[in-house]
């Protein structure tokens, strides 16, 4: 299994962010510009909490109020789950899994480095099933004969 910082070697460390009081008007413009699904809420290289399509479709009806005039610290998830760069892959989903979570901030020395979303973890272990089923296609058929 990969660890997070060789995941993110491969990936990329661009994270998409918004202030908490931006709109959230402004905050799903953002993630449709960028085809992404999270935002990292920060306010001076703080992590302040998650702003998700998920947030969005279960709380801002509740607010009654219209998009333009809610503000993203109002839907926002504010108890985060992350990562450090030394957790692999199999600690992520685990993590996932259990917090019913699709996104991880990536945190290296209180810093925000990266995001992975399940996404990023799914396609990383079917990509090390297809290695392995490759290499076991290799043994099977390339051993020659005594």
């Amino acid at each position: 299994m990969k660890t997070v910082k060789q995941l993110l070697q491969e990936k990329g460390h661009k994270v998409t962010t918004i202030d908490p009081d931006a709109s959230v008007f402004d905050a799903m413009q953002l993630m449709a510009a960028n085809n992404i699904g999270a935002l990292l809420v920060m306010k001076d290289e703080k992590l302040l909490g998650i702003l998700t399509e998920r947030d969005f479709s279960r709380k801002s009806y509740l607010l009654d109020k219209p998009v333009k005039d809610m503000h993203v610290k109002e839907i926002m998830t504010r108890q985060v789950a992350y990562v450090g760069l030394d957790n692999t892959n199999e600690d992520c989903m685990a993590l996932i899994t259990e917090m019913r979570v699709r996104h991880l901030p990536v945190v290296d020395e209180g810093k925000v480095v990266g995001l992975l979303s399940i996404g990023d973890l799914v396609k990383d272990t079917i990509s090390e099933h297809q290695f392995v089923i490759k290499q076991l296609e290799r043994y099977i058929y390339d051993t020659p004969e005594i």
